[in-house]
């Protein structure tokens, strides 16, 4: 990953990272869980909850990446430079 790459941040980051460090605590309760024997139905909830907690994370990240990074990457391209806009349908597969 180069620097620019490396330092591309958004205001949306840091509550992603939010999102996502309680999901990863989710996560290692739900295997404590798992390794104590909690019945499945449980187990299947507290995973239905961690997967709508990372799927919140991504729709803002693209969604705060679409309502910055579509200005740059149109006049970019504007200029012969097509890397932004390549860039920018590549997360559009993620949607």
């Amino acid at each position: 990953m180069s620097d620019q790459e490396h330092a591309h941040q958004h205001q949306s980051h840091s509550d992603i990272i939010k999102r996502l460090k309680r999901a990863e605590g989710h996560l290692r309760s739900i295997v404590g869980m798992i390794e104590t024997g909690r019945p499945c139905v449980d187990l299947a909830q507290q995973l239905h909850a961690v997967e709508k907690a990372i799927c919140q994370a991504k729709r803002t990240l693209i969604q705060d990446h679409i309502d910055h990074c579509l200005e740059h990457a149109l006049a970019a391209a504007e200029q012969g430079d097509i890397t932004a806009l390549s860039n920018f349908k590549q997360i559009t597969k993620y949607l």
